[in-house]
């Protein structure tokens, strides 16, 4: 059995990557979206855990997963990007997928506003929709400063792992992400060690990319990249849209 594990970002849930979990969850893999500690619910939930903790959340699913599955992928949207290139440099992942990943930010509590603004935008039928809104929106105004100071420090340290980082790996990142400096998804492919790895710009997207105007593309760039053969030749930095 296959197993994909997707890794939400600061502050969200499982919702920032539900649209891939979607799309492979009728082929037969086993498909984990988990919270990340602190993440249930109210923002002041924050106040209670280390970044270490939003590491082990998914680490304990992966170990699982490692047990259960023949071959393990990992897609990490924005701070779930750099958790999940922090555990492919320590776990034996067969594919990466980093969407969005936070490395150089402009303004971390821009992500709540952001997130806000296109699910109110897109989703305001749909009841749970409406409230996953108000949930960011109240995000916005009321995260805790030290939940910010983690992030930063998850960040900064990280960081300096991503050399470790061997695994086959697709990057994406949408040409008008307005949180992440676009120079984070160039750093990622230049820093990673990985033989084969990708880099596809997505020009009309914003940060929240898996929900955004081009998530068909995205979705296919994924699905190309997890169900083609592994091979050894360098894969070459591209800007599709």
């Amino acid at each position: 059995m296959i197993g994909c594990l997707l890794i939400h970002g600061f502050t969200g849930s499982p919702y920032e990557v539900e649209p891939v979990a979607r799309y492979f969850a009728g082929r037969g893999w086993r498909i984990e979206s988990p919270v990340l500690a602190g993440h249930e619910g109210h923002a002041l939930s924050l106040n209670k855990v280390t970044w270490q903790d939003w590491v082990r959340s998914a680490e304990e699913v992966l170990q699982d997963m490692l047990l259960t599955c023949e071959r393990v992928y990992i897609v990490g949207f924005s701070m779930g990007g750099l958790i999940a290139a922090h555990l492919a440099a320590r776990y034996p992942i067969d594919k990466l997928v980093l969407l969005s990943a936070s490395l150089f930010y402009i303004n971390p509590r821009q992500l709540f506003k952001d997130a806000a603004t296109i699910i109110k935008k897109h989703f305001t039928s749909a009841t749970d929709a409406k409230e996953e809104y108000r949930r960011y929106l109240n995000k916005a105004t009321s995260t805790p400063p030290r939940a910010v100071i983690h992030f930063r420090h998850l960040v900064k340290i990280l960081k300096q792992e991503l050399s470790k980082v061997t695994t086959p790996t697709l990057i994406i990142q949408g040409g008008k992400d307005d949180l992440v400096e676009p120079r984070s998804a160039d750093y990622i492919y230049r820093t990673i060690r990985s033989t084969e790895k990708h880099l596809h710009i997505l020009p009309e997207s914003k940060h929240i990319i898996c929900h955004d105007c081009e998530q068909a593309q995205l979705l296919q760039l994924i699905d190309k990249f997890l169900t083609s053969p592994q091979h050894a030749s360098k894969g070459e930095m591209s800007d599709e849209s």
